[in-house]
């Protein structure tokens, strides 16, 4: 019997377990993220098939998150699916969800740390999940409505580490094959596999639920069923772009993180010395650009100068800045009219004499400026 959906998802499975055993010379395993929905179901079925022939051993890790009543049982009939596939490990794992924040992010951060942590335990290489390209296309009008920037548009990434020696791998995210929600329903239905549906993916009181329940809907009766698959690939495009503009963003600091003289760009990042009016020691943390580097960050696409600022920030300060922070410390080197200093989390950013200063800052930032002014 022909199963074309199916195969579909076996060949997004086969590339993705061939680039897993091309970059790992031993013998290894793979985890399938499973709750027993028809995406992880078929996903589940598709490793189990393909693994043997990739040379790729495959478990199977079931999160029981404990948030309605019969979750175990849930949990243990997706185990048992697992098995029945040939999977092997099978490990379930009951997490306790964080009653502060938000539901839906509480119950991903305890799911994901289920991943590391059993991944780790067990020795897998990688866990995979079974995201689609319907849930891109969620993701990509989520960061729209918040007006987020290029690398949150971007959506979902295919692959990114998880915990050492660990990578989450989603092979169902791929534009070739593009594999939908639909697909997975329709492959569930090919192998008489029998999917569990949460309840929770009904209930209009997530954002994420509306966006699958209404929005995407309307969008395929207004705009053609092509709008959902467009979507998708906007995220592709926008992830080409956001990883230029980074991939840019980090070889200017690189080169501004080079000691004076060096033979690169001029513009050129270096530690100040310490001076004895430092009981805190926090001038062994400035860094300064000088002038010529100024003038380099001046002349930068804008999407560049703010990522490089955004880098350096949380590099040397182990500061993550909100684009409004950034704004405000190129406006330094694009606005340039005199003003004083730019204060951020954790910063305190000085133009004089055609350099900036960055240094730790530490308490009120309306004391700092009175102590500088008093120097």
């Amino acid at each position: 019997m022909e199963h074309p959906e199916f195969m579909q998802i076996r060949r997004a499975v086969r590339r993705s377990l061939a680039t897993l055993r091309a970059t790992d010379t031993g013998d290894p395993l793979a985890l399938v993220g499973l709750s027993g929905g028809a995406d992880s179901l078929a996903l589940a079925a598709a490793v189990a098939a393909e693994a043997g022939k990739a040379g790729v051993r495959a478990g199977a890790l079931v999160v029981d998150h404990g948030l309605q009543t019969g979750s175990d049982r849930v949990a243990e009939a997706a185990a048992a699916q697992a098995r029945e596939l040939g999977l092997a490990p099978v490990v379930v794992r009951r997490v306790e969800v964080a009653s502060a924040g938000g539901p839906e992010a509480a119950a991903r951060e305890a799911r994901y740390a289920a991943f590391s942590a059993v991944a780790t335990e067990v020795g897998a290489a990688a866990v995979l999940t079974a995201h689609t390209r319907d849930d891109q296309a969620e993701q990509v009008l989520l960061a729209l409505a918040r007006g987020s920037g290029t690398r949150s548009i971007a959506g979902i990434p295919g692959r990114r580490p998880l915990a050492a020696g660990v990578e989450l791998v989603r092979p169902l995210l791929g534009d070739d094959p593009e594999i939908s929600r639909a697909t997975t329903e329709a492959a569930c239905a090919e192998l008489g596999l029998s999917p569990w549906h949460d309840p929770h993916n009904r209930d209009t009181s997530y954002a994420r639920v509306r966006v699958r329940e209404t929005v995407l809907p309307t969008l395929a009766d207004e705009l053609g069923p092509g709008a959902v698959a467009g979507l998708a690939r906007s995220a592709d495009l926008a992830r080409e772009d956001a990883d230029a503009l980074d991939d840019w963003a980090g070889r200017v600091v690189d080169v501004l993180l080079l000691p004076a003289g060096a033979d690169r760009l001029s513009c050129k990042l270096q530690q100040t010395q310490g001076t004895g009016d430092d009981p805190d020691g926090s001038a062994a943390q400035r860094w300064r650009i000088d002038a010529e580097g100024v003038a380099v960050l001046g002349g930068l696409p804008a999407a560049v100068r703010q990522r490089a600022i955004h880098r350096l920030a949380r590099e040397r300060f182990g500061v993550t800045l909100t684009r409004e922070h950034t704004l405000r410390i190129a406006a330094l080197v694009t606005h340039w009219a005199g003003q004083g200093p730019v204060f951020v989390p954790g910063i305190r950013v000085t133009r004089a004499g055609g350099e900036l200063t960055f240094e730790p800052q530490r308490g009120s930032p309306r004391g700092a400026h009175s102590r500088q002014a008093a120097r």
